[in-house]
């Protein structure tokens, strides 16, 4: 299968073109590299099956280029991901998340492609909702125009499948994390952390430390996108998470002694604005899609912080902040 993958250079990107080219398909990556990083598709790249257009996915081009590569499905992964940016510049949350998915779809339909996999959010789009597990039966309730944007996208395809005919499916995982992750930021927790103690550096926890988050790892949210590429799922939206609570304050214990690391947290006050607790359920997705996590969360951070400790933690563009660890949990 011929296969498309926005974003691909990232941490969720590079691994589904990982996945994609071990199961024999074709795979046309773009990314802008603006996030991404060409060294998460060394492996990939070094084949015949794999290759990379340095390009925005807003860029004339993409276009023509879809045309040419003919893709039988479009795994759109490609965005503005930070929230606070999103409410700092809408405009360029929009023009990113909105307009480019708007793209992003057009072309799609050009060139004859099948469907597209969206890459949404249920982190976000619900908002503070009363009952959790949170199902997709659920009311939106975006509280940041990043969640806004994501939703508008997902309207924007399911309105081209009925206009069009080209299919869509839409992934809204919980709180993604695994090998890769950007240690910068305010989405990568776990690498964050993983990153700060492995390198003695300052760990923050903000409040009381009891909010919670449902963490999934990366490998278990790719099978999730390969599941929805086929014809199960036509228009809906897919909640991908565990269903399972994890406070800041477990969390920072599980990768202290994943990394070997006495590491006291710093404590801040709580931020406004914070989720008090946030968690999915996935039973759609399990009925739909056949899918379920097959990793639990003391592997994952097991495996993320081995990958962490392979770095060379000393690199000027890799190193973490501490300028930027406030921004470690949302």
């Amino acid at each position: 299968m011929r296969t498309a993958v926005t974003g691909g250079a990232g941490f969720i990107g590079s691994t589904l073109v990982d996945r994609l080219r071990k199961d024999g398909h074709q795979v046309l990556v773009i990314d802008d590299l603006s996030r991404g990083r060409v060294d998460n598709l060394d492996a990939a790249l070094a084949t015949a099956d794999v290759d990379l257009e340095v390009l925005d996915i807003r860029d004339d081009k993409i276009g023509p280029l879809f045309e040419t590569f003919a893709p039988e499905v479009v795994f759109h992964l490609a965005a503005q991901i930070d929230v606070r940016n999103s409410v700092a510049d809408p405009i360029n949350d929009a023009d990113a998340n909105i307009l480019g998915t708007v793209k992003i779809g057009s072309a799609a339909i050009a060139a004859q492609a099948r469907k597209i996999v969206f890459m949404s959010s249920g982190g976000s789009i619900y908002g503070s909702p009363e009952h959790l597990p949170v199902s997709e039966h659920a009311p939106v309730n975006p509280l940041s125009p990043y969640a806004c944007s994501k939703i508008s996208a997902e309207n924007y395809l399911n309105c081209f499948r009925q206009l069009h005919g080209l299919d869509c499916s839409h992934i809204a995982p919980a709180n993604v994390y695994g090998p890769r992750q950007d240690p910068h930021g305010e989405a990568g927790v776990v690498a964050i952390f993983a990153r700060e103690m492995l390198s003695g550096g300052n760990t923050f926890l903000f409040g009381d430390g009891g909010n919670t988050r449902d963490y999934v790892f990366v490998e278990d949210v790719v099978t999730a996108l390969i599941a929805a590429s086929g014809t199960a799922g036509s228009g809906q939206r897919f909640n991908i998470g565990t269903g399972v609570e994890t406070s800041d304050r477990e969390l920072h214990a599980l990768l202290a002694h994943a990394t070997g690391v006495a590491a006291e947290p710093t404590w801040m006050p709580a931020r406004l604005g914070d989720v008090r607790r946030s968690a999915l359920d996935a039973a759609l997705a399990r009925t739909e899609l056949g899918w379920t996590p097959l990793t639990s969360l003391s592997e994952g951070i097991a495996r993320t912080v081995d990958f962490f400790r392979k770095l060379d933690t000393t690199s000027s563009d890799t190193a973490p902040s501490s300028d930027t660890a406030p921004s470690t949990l949302v």
